[in-house]
């Protein structure tokens, strides 16, 4: 159906069960959520023009949700809501019929945002500040929700299923990986495809990881602040929408384009995992722009302070906090991990600033309204969930403290290597807790192994090789005096800051590197690696790069280190083959019932027990074997040794007793290529490098 002005249309009373716009090959029904709002409209647009064809006031509302159907709506028709209500900020209440407001539940959206102050409810420069009423019309400067046509997002396959113990993650961003790239096709750098193509695909598959975990893929609107110093949000944390892909990375088949990237992935044996972002929205505070939930419901949809409605709870630093007390925008969220589950194929996700998500009035409670509801839920059963355990309300850093069901990002493992490796004091005890998984934090509950997702670097900080590099952040491009970003970064440059060519520092630089990225992929627990942090990529020292969509985060695949790419997919394959590197539990040194022997063994280089009351300890070694709670099955694996020298001399170790012949060296990162050699009772380990040792038996290629 084309929308004419002069077209006379009927809302028919439609059904309120399910959200948002669906065709069902006759016409189209609408539902949307408004518990406080006085009347919802349907808008409709003119797909031509962009202009506002009719206006039509849903005449049902069942429980909370207002909706219609509308006979001959086809997919593609152009539409919006606007919700008439109390303007009372200082109750909670900011409606404003006034602003064009997109579908919490769109799929897709047609047009972008358009700075305009028209987009704010209340005027600007009035002495009443948002306490004031807007009149302006925001329509022109808003993107429109568009039908969608179900035949485009009929469900999917399967996902892989792959068990955590097996996973290597490898967290990129759509545009970055693909941009810069020699051999991408000019009309796929920035985009979903482009990630599928054999440029990108080859190469994460010569590297061995098994997952890909994208930085926010939902359609995003800049903080107005940003698009005033000609910045935007390129990391995407700033949701509009949670159902729909941003477009910023569509390809020549659009939306659909996500779907046949997902396809590609699983096809080579690669999980997919959307970093999502539920905890706030676009809207930011008080002051920022109308665009969907806070003129739809702003007192539901919203944490707002008891004592002063018209403020934010602001736990997450952006604005404000979304209420995951409130049923429907848990069902919101949980609507919409079930679409890209069942409908976009993905296998997992990333909860950003997931201590919000968890938020009661009483404090956090990881067994909560949000998390039960997560948990309970047959279609997300099996699929990765990974939560980023802090933000910045009280008590919000909650690392450790998730369901079982959830692996979680452990910055105590990237600053306790990063520490180790730099020589700072007790670097070697803190170093040696996250070896064994950080059991003091995740063992318990019935929690496995593979909880503590270990990383050296992620988009938020530097790079790896940034941190051989910089002592300091150099974040002035981002246009905050370089106020932005961590201040403890944990890192050493040196003696020069940025590039050097003096060869000896780069030689330290390159050794550094290798040393940091060895020591994530030998910890117990999930490897996760920064994409380019293989190849040596630099962000010139910027350590909170969110704003900046250019060179300084796309990957430099001009300057790629292959031969540290090969190192790294040495180093993954090592770790694939050997299952006492990824045990799914924890070890603590019991003795095996089928030997007797402790399943940890922790060694100084002498062949004694470390010296760990020594502040300034610079050498550990501990030797592996197939956990004390294991079944003797699952517990006969080959004992692995593992020495690290921090120091700056070439140290003698003192090697294990073993019954079955010799050790076998199969790791060295002081050399530049690896060989295996027979060990009898003592080696050498060079200055400022890691070792690995195997006893013989069978290895494992099970990835």
């Amino acid at each position: 159906m084309t929308l004419r002005p002069n077209q006379p249309v009927e809302l028919l009373a439609g059904c309120p069960h399910k959200l948002g716009a669906h065709f069902d090959g006759k016409g189209t029904n609408f539902a949307v959520f408004s518990e406080n709002a006085e009347q919802v409209f349907l808008c409709l647009f003119d797909q031509e023009t962009g202009a506002e064809v009719h206006r039509l006031k849903f005449a049902e509302k069942t429980g909370s949700v207002w909706h219609g159907y509308l006979p001959d709506a086809q997919p593609g028709t152009l539409y919006g809501y606007r919700a008439d209500g109390a303007y009372a900020p200082e109750e909670g209440h900011r409606f404003n019929v006034n602003k064009l407001l997109i579908d919490p539940y769109t799929r897709e959206l047609s047009g972008t945002f358009i700075e305009d102050q028209a987009i704010l409810g209340y005027e600007v420069g009035s002495i009443a500040g948002d306490l004031s009423f807007s009149t302006s019309d925001s329509a022109d400067f808003m993107p429109k929700s568009v039908v969608s046509d179900p035949a485009e997002f009929a469900p999917v396959a399967k996902r892989l299923g792959r068990g955590w113990e097996d996973t290597v993650i490898y967290e990129m961003h759509v545009k970055g990986m693909t941009e810069l790239h020699p051999d991408m096709p000019e009309q796929l750098r920035g985009t979903y495809e482009g990630l599928c193509t054999p440029a990108i695909l080859n190469h994460l598959k010569e590297l061995g990881v098994t997952a890909v975990e994208l930085l926010p893929v939902h359609a995003v609107r800049s903080e107005g602040q940003l698009t005033a110093r000609g910045l935007k949000n390129y990391w995407g944390y700033n949701t509009v929408g949670f159902f729909a892909a941003n477009p910023d990375y569509f390809g020549p088949n659009g939306a659909h384009g996500f779907r046949t990237m997902v396809e590609t992935f699983h096809e080579a044996g690669i999980e997919v995992i959307l970093d999502v972002v539920y905890n706030h929205s676009a809207e930011s505070d008080q002051l920022g722009p109308t665009l969907n939930f806070r003129g739809l419901d702003n007192a539901s949809y919203y944490r707002l302070l008891d004592a002063q409605k018209r403020y934010y709870i602001n736990d997450t630093g952006c604005g404000n906090t979304l209420n995951l007390e409130h049923p429907f925008v848990i069902r919101m969220v949980l609507d919409s991990l079930r679409f890209w589950v069942e409908v976009m194929g993905v296998d997992g996700f990333r909860f950003d600033l997931a201590t919000t998500l968890g938020r009661q009035r009483e404090g956090f409670d990881a067994y909560g309204a949000f998390y039960s509801a997560v948990r309970q839920d047959p279609v997300l059963a099996g699929t990765k969930l990974i939560a980023e355990p802090w933000d910045i309300g009280p008590g919000g850093y909650q690392l450790g403290q998730f369901p079982a069901d959830f692996g979680e990002w452990n910055d105590h493992s990237r600053d306790a290597i990063r520490k180790f490796w730099r020589g700072d004091e007790h670097g070697a005890q803190q170093l040696a807790s996250v070896l064994l998984g950080s059991a003091a934090q995740f063992d318990h509950g019935g929690r496995r192994a593979w909880s503590s997702i270990n990383f050296v670097a992620a988009h938020d900080g530097f790079t790896t090789a940034d941190t051989t590099r910089y002592a300091q952040k150099h974040n002035l491009a981002n246009g905050e005096s370089n106020r932005d970003g961590h201040h403890a970064n944990f890192s050493d440059n040196f003696g020069v800051e940025g590039e050097t060519s003096d060869p000896e520092i780069q030689a330290h630089r390159a050794r550094r590197v290798k040393n940091l990225l060895t020591t994530v992929l030998l910890c117990q627990g999930t490897p996760m690696l920064l994409g380019g942090d293989e190849g040596g990529n630099s962000q010139s020292g910027n350590n909170n790069a969110y704003c900046q969509d250019n060179e300084t985060t796309w990957i430099d695949w001009s300057g790629f280190d292959h031969d540290l790419k090969g190192f790294v997919a040495d180093l993954i394959a090592l770790r694939r083959s050997l299952p006492a590197l990824r045990q799914t539990r924890f070890l603590h040194g019991d003795k095996r019932a089928s030997d007797g022997l402790p399943d940890v063994e922790w060694r100084g280089f002498d062949g004694v027990a470390p010296q760990w009351h020594d502040a300034n300890l610079d050498r550990i070694a501990l030797v592996l074997r197939g956990s004390a709670d294991a079944s003797d099955a699952q517990a006969d694996m080959q004992e692995v040794f593992l020495a690290f020298n921090r120091s700056d001399q070439q140290l003698g170790l003192v090697m294990p007793d073993l019954a079955n012949g010799p050790w076998t060296k199969v790791f060295d990162t002081a050399k530049p290529a690896q060989s295996e050699l027979d060990i009898e009772e003592t080696t050498f380990v060079d200055p400022h490098s890691v070792c690995v040792f195997v006893s013989k038996g069978k290895t494992s290629d099970a990835l």
